[in-house]
């Protein structure tokens, strides 16, 4: 892809002077993009040769990054020492919304060279190994949606996140009209990503005030997520320079929420599509297997796919967010829809929203279809009809409940081992510490003068 490069090809733009610094990054617990610039004769002469460190508390911190207990990797009895970000070569590209920058995501290593397993972007790598051992490759698409506000982040933050002004005054679901003034930002996002190296689908406008998505061509599945992670980061940091703020939250009010849809197949490791067969509906056996694995791990592993507290103020009745665990054949109602058909057949999860870890969400279905490889589940029927109104099973409810599942899921432990379940399991329990310590405006509201 035009902004890819290659490791010749990076040292002689900086020979050139047209690059003279490397942004060397990887995901945190949170799916966010951390890490550090060099310049480009440090990545020359240090970085890639050796890596690069950082404190190993990056991926044991809060959304506020202040350090909390309770992490088995980090804490300060053990004096919050270094790791290690090893450069994966292949993801290097140019950041052209960045003067003067090139980006290379990383795996992180402790110094002694095994993987730091509960990162984001080693969990995605098990899964993917394990896929592999079956001769599978998964290639998955996401579809993130985001509001824009006319605010900028600084005006956003000082005034408490409240009163912003939306970019759209009413409902621009597909709106051709209203978009167009959010187009010198949508285009420089769009432009800005084809020229880092992603494969830029197109834009629509959605429901929500200022709510908007931009989609991407799907890839393999790691590339995916970095591409998902690049990409979010950078959206923020154009709108930024337009003056304008965005959020991928997945709640930001009481209006539509934003999802990330992810899309997910397998393929053999020729190419081959697997999921098409003879069977009903199109399927293969290993596609039905694959559904109901995924569909049988749906609250268990809820967690990966919905990480907040605000994540779960999505899922209500009627609103294009799922609420029960059903799957159906082109049916936004459900859980999982199934679209496409013969190299394109693949299945849509609805469960995430904006705020979603990718790498853990991507791990999560397939440690799900796995599951339902190994053990040949039997596929139910799908769901026609409104999946809201169709008695299913649930999904949680709120991250207490998501936490819980998690921590008792026999399939997590097996999948992802002890080590990440603790881990994310933490981090949940801080989430939900933190929510419940606050006073919300929704209690000074109803409580200041009348209580």
């Amino acid at each position: 892809m035009p902004g890819n490069l290659t490791v010749t090809e990076l040292d002689a733009a900086i020979t050139a002077g047209e690059i003279d610094t490397v942004v060397v990054a990887f995901p945190d617990a949170q799916g966010r993009l951390v890490g550090k610039r060099v310049s480009g004769r440090m990545w020359r002469d240090v970085v890639l040769p050796h890596g690069a460190e950082a404190c190993n508390y990056l991926l044991s911190v809060d959304v506020d990054m202040g350090t909390v207990d309770g992490y088995a990797m980090s804490s300060w009895e053990t004096g919050y020492g270094d790791m290690v970000l090893v450069p994966d070569v292949f993801t290097l590209r140019r950041i052209p919304w960045q003067p003067g920058a090139a980006l290379v995501m990383s795996d992180l290593r402790w110094e002694r060279g095994d993987p730091v397993v509960p990162s984001p972007r080693s969990i995605l790598n098990r899964q993917r190994d394990r896929l592999a051992d079956r001769d599978l490759v998964a290639y998955a698409g996401t579809e993130l949606e985001f509001i824009v506000f006319d605010d900028t982040y600084r005006d956003a933050w000082r005034k408490g996140y409240r009163d912003l002004t939306a970019s759209t005054d009413y409902n621009v679901d597909y709106n051709l009209l209203a978009t167009t003034r959010l187009e010198p930002l949508l285009r420089d996002i769009r432009n800005g990503m084809e020229a880092a190296g992603l494969y830029c689908e197109g834009v629509k406008g959605e429901c929500n005030l200022g709510q908007q998505e931009i989609s991407f061509r799907y890839g393999e599945a790691l590339a995916t997520a970095d591409d998902h992670t690049i990409y979010k980061n950078g959206a923020k940091e154009i709108a930024d320079r337009h003056g304008k703020a965005l959020t991928f939250m997945a709640k930001f009010d009481e209006r539509e929420g934003n999802s990330c849809h992810i899309h997910l197949s397998v393929r053999s490791s020729a190419g081959e599509p697997v999921m098409a067969g003879d069977g009903a509906h199109g399927f293969s056996p290993l596609m039905e297997h694959w559904i109901a694995g995924v569909l049988a791990t749906l609250r268990e592993f809820t967690l990966l796919y919905a990480p907040t507290i605000n994540s779960y103020k999505r899922y209500a009745k009627g609103s294009f967010a799922p609420t029960g665990v059903a799957w159906g054949l082109d049916n936004r109602t459900c859980a999982l829809r199934v679209v496409g058909h013969g190299a394109g057949l693949r299945v849509e999860n609805r469960v995430p929203g904006g705020d979603v870890n990718p790498y853990l969400a991507i791990s999560a279905i397939i440690a799900g279809g796995l599951h339902g490889i190994e053990n040949e589940l039997t596929l139910p029927d799908p769901l026609a009809g409104n999946a809201y109104a169709s008695g299913a099973d649930t999904l949680p409810t709120t991250l207490r409940e998501a936490a819980a599942l998690f921590a008792e899921s026999r399939i997590a432990r097996e999948a992802f081992g002890d080590d990440v379940v603790e881990h994310y399991l933490n981090q949940a329990r801080i989430e939900v510490e933190a929510f419940d310590a606050a006073v919300t405006d929704w209690e000074r509201v109803r409580g200041f003068e009348r209580l």
